[in-house]
């Protein structure tokens, strides 16, 4: 690419950052890595009315944890700031007196209650009530007015917008980087209001200055803002400035039914739909974060990544580094991602897999720590955990399921399963777990496959059937019907500790 790569991402603070959102920061992001570009974060913050506190820091914290980095804007450097729309008034401003200079704009001194009477009556007549070039020379702006009465008004104080110019019966032709080219007639747009009452621009005027000021080559954002394309294009060439390149995502699609995924879904279903838990400050509701429920930071770019997007090829499992080395808009699909929870699952599985001991280590101490409730350290409580992790890793998702698949490593079972207690500990079991026990004191070599072999020689010997003693073994060893191979556990266990959890569960079950 000849011009230099430059992208942005623009949330505004008016809530949390959906997963769409993250979505679209992420093929910024990717887009620009692979072509040794500048990736941008501003602020859109001229909404004042939906203004959100925390939003803004929510938005960099959650953006900071994905590994979408920034080199300006909003908290970084760079030489096109303020990064944020509110700081920016002045410039805006000078660029709507351009407008107006031009005729490309005017003022517009309609209150809501004037346009929603006249809207009502268009819909009366069963007609659709447009701002346009067939209404507003009949409507109170300053097309219909003397410079005098426009002074006059402004001079009072008189409430105002400024909108838009369009030209009438135009054929805008667009092109779309993922969409092509896409057309459409400027008889079906509306004068947009550019700058409101508080004098603050809308999100289309700010966008367009912003955006031309900041040099962006590219503009990569959701399918939603697709409809104000024209517009904005109308607006480039209002200005006589070249456009930048437009690519506009598919949505994210609800798991079932129709629409867009809402966190309304995420709430119903089970499921994030932010990427780190976010409390409403309005209704103090608390939504559920990717980060909280135990994805890695990595497998969530990785389903984002392929939400709408496919690399060419029958490989899923992408580093971040990867995939800016892969990324191609080319492979963007038009038609919206639908999105699978249980996918999403999968790829935090293949991303445990992937890590080594050690790295699963690392983030399994802490939780050890906490689930024990006083500090472990040491060399051999490290290795006996390496052990545990590669004896439970190929059935774990999330790092919480090494303490809830394998606290018996750690923790006698105090209660036991009532189904499985129910189902194995029958009125015969006692006497065969007592003589479990004097084989097992008997033996010396206290290894896996040793172990293995003393008890099926004495079950043998017995003529009595593996599952009668086996069950109730794990289930005196585990408190369960779950866990590794039962002689790996007992090597693990010790011997002493596995004694003592036969003779607490002939003492418990015993007497039920």
């Amino acid at each position: 690419m000849s011009k230099e790569v430059r992208l942005r991402f623009a949330p505004s603070p008016t809530g949390p950052l959906h997963m769409g959102g993250v979505r679209t920061a992420l093929f910024n992001y990717l887009f620009a890595k692979k072509h040794e570009g500048t990736m941008i974060l501003r602020i859109e913050d001229t909404d004042q009315t939906r203004f959100v506190p925390g939003a803004e820091a929510y938005i960099k914290e959650s953006l900071s944890w994905t590994g979408i980095e920034f080199d300006e804007g909003v908290g970084e450097k760079g030489n096109f700031g303020p990064y944020k729309q509110s700081q920016r008034r002045d410039i805006y401003a000078k660029y709507i007196q351009e407008l107006l200079k031009n005729g490309k704009a005017y003022y517009a001194f309609d209150t809501p209650e004037s346009l929603d009477k006249i809207r009502k009556e268009h819909e009366a007549k069963g007609e659709r009530f447009m701002y346009n070039h067939q209404t507003r020379l009949r409507l109170d702006n300053s097309l219909n007015m003397s410079e005098k009465e426009l002074n006059e008004g402004l001079e009072k104080g008189d409430d105002y917008v400024i909108r838009f110019k369009i030209e009438a019966n135009k054929e805008v032709k667009m092109n779309d980087l993922i969409r092509g080219e896409v057309r459409v007639n400027s008889n079906t747009l509306d004068d947009k209001v550019l700058m409101k009452s508080d004098g603050l621009p809308t999100y289309h005027l700010a966008n367009i200055i912003d955006d031309h000021l900041m040099q962006i080559s590219h503009v990569i954002r959701g399918e939603e803002w697709l409809p104000s394309l024209p517009l904005h294009y109308l607006l480039y060439e209002a200005f006589g400035w070249d456009k930048p390149q437009f690519a506009h995502l598919p949505l994210i699609m609800k798991p079932v039914g129709k629409g867009k995924l809402s966190k309304r879904d995420g709430a119903k279903m089970g499921f994030p739909v932010f990427p780190m838990e976010w409390k409403d400050p309005k209704t103090g509701e608390i939504y559920a974060g990717y980060k909280e429920d135990g994805y890695f930071q990595e497998s969530f770019v990785n389903l984002l990544a392929l939400l709408g997007w496919n690399p060419g090829t029958e490989q899923e499992v992408f580093t971040m580094d990867e995939l800016i080395q892969i990324f191609d808009l080319s492979r963007v699909n038009k038609s919206g991602a639908k999105f699978d929870p249980e996918k999403a699952k999968w790829f935090q599985h293949q991303h445990l897999q992937a890590k080594s001991t050690d790295a699963l280590l690392d983030l399994f101490m802490p939780i050890l720590q906490e689930k024990l409730g006083y500090i472990i350290e040491g060399k051999a409580i490290r290795n006996y955990s390496k052990k545990v992790i590669d004896l439970l890793k190929e059935r774990a998702t999330f790092m919480k399921d090494f303490w809830e698949q394998g606290q018996f490593f750690y923790v006698a079972p105090q209660e036991y399963a009532p189904k499985a207690v129910k189902k194995q500990w029958k009125s015969q079991t006692p006497e065969l777990m007592a003589e479990v026990k004097e084989v097992l004191q008997a033996i010396k070599n206290w290894e896996a496959g040793n172990i293995k072999e003393k008890i099926s020689e004495w079950i043998t010997s017995k003529e009595i059937g593996f599952g009668k003693v086996m069950q109730p073994l794990r289930l005196s060893l585990v408190g369960d019907l779950k866990g590794p191979d039962l002689f790996v556990i007992l090597e693990m266990l010790g011997k002493d500790e596995s004694l003592h959890r036969i003779e607490n569960a002939l003492t418990k079950l015993s007497n039920q």
